[in-house]
């Protein structure tokens, strides 16, 4: 069976249009894999999650009889031991487990510095 002379072009043609489009919407078009959505949306689920833990924290910094050393002890820290210093307190362990959360950590420290202004 003989193809017509135009088909070679065209085949390598839309082999190298699908390659381009493949690109152009995998790095600007805002295509993503599945693998790379579920990370995304477990990403955001985990900080939407702290978020609404912070009154949670927040209750368990109010309620602490030695809070006010806890906070000093907070303010002195910098960086990401401000974040460690308010996992030790315990102020940032969910009901219900027993490890702090990281992410509530970090969320914390925005509203105890609102709460403590």
């Amino acid at each position: 069976m003989t193809f017509p002379e135009w088909t070679k072009p065209g085949i390598y043609g839309a082999i190298i249009g699908a390659v381009a489009v493949s690109i152009i919407g995998f790095n600007f078009g805002g295509w993503m894999t599945g693998g790379n959505a579920d990370k995304m949306a477990k990403m955001h689920a985990n900080d939407e999650v702290a978020q609404a833990m912070v009154p949670v924290c927040l209750g368990m910094s109010a309620s602490d009889p030695q809070r006010v050393a806890k906070l000093a002890t907070i303010r002195e820290a910098k960086g990401y031991n401000r974040r460690n210093e308010i996992m030790k307190t315990g102020w940032a362990t969910p009901p219900g487990t027993d490890t702090p959360n990281r992410a509530l950590a970090e969320a914390c420290i925005d509203g105890l510095e609102l709460d403590a202004s």
